[in-house]
């Protein structure tokens, strides 16, 4: 089965090997047919503890690692 893959921006580095990265998807409304924005923060593994806030980063699904975290991150994004 195919591994998820988003794209975020870290807004906390504060865990050692662990940052939270915020998603954003747009839905439309399902009155109104307005697009709004919906937002979920992921915990994800970052090894080399190289991902600082503010960075675009790319993060996959993987095998649970702690209660909360089971993303690892790919690549930081330009």
């Amino acid at each position: 089965m195919p591994r998820r893959v988003m794209q975020g921006i870290v807004v906390s580095d504060k865990m050692d090997k662990t940052v939270t990265v915020k998603v954003e998807r747009r839905v439309m409304h399902s009155l109104y047919k307005k697009f709004i924005r919906r937002s979920k923060k992921y915990s994800a593994h970052d090894e080399n503890n190289a991902c600082k806030v503010g960075d675009m980063v790319s993060i996959r699904e993987c095998r649970p690692i702690s209660k909360n975290k089971c993303w690892e991150v790919l690549a930081k994004d330009a």
